[in-house]
């Protein structure tokens, strides 16, 4: 079990990485799903972890499982390992791994 203090720097350590409103990280997953002849339902769309990440977002603190709080570890650790590599500098050319910190919320060309 997670205890407060730790939850606290999760949950700030959650929302600083994840800079897409769930509004467009929804958007997103269901375009990121998409061909060109079908689109996936919206609580279909998009990769499992993705589908958490945006439920987490529409969650308060007070109601987090155990499962969101492992996604949240997991989301912060990917994010920040990738935007270290890159040296937190966003390429364009790399939009295989743009879209892919997008699926987790992150959108890596936004200040």
């Amino acid at each position: 079990m997670t205890d407060a203090l730790e939850l606290d720097a999760l949950w700030e350590d959650f929302h600083r990485v994840v800079n897409m409103t769930s509004q467009e990280l929804a958007a997103w997953l269901r375009v990121s799903d998409a061909d060109e002849t079908t689109e996936a339902l919206p609580e279909h769309a998009g990769s499992p972890t993705g589908r958490h990440v945006l439920a987490i977002l529409q969650k308060r603190r007070t109601d987090l499982t155990e499962e969101d709080i492992e996604v949240m570890y997991e989301v912060v650790d990917t994010v920040t390992e990738q935007t270290d590599e890159d040296g937190g500098v966003p390429q364009a050319q790399d939009e295989e791994t743009r879209h892919r910190l997008m699926t987790l919320g992150h959108d890596p060309l936004r200040p």
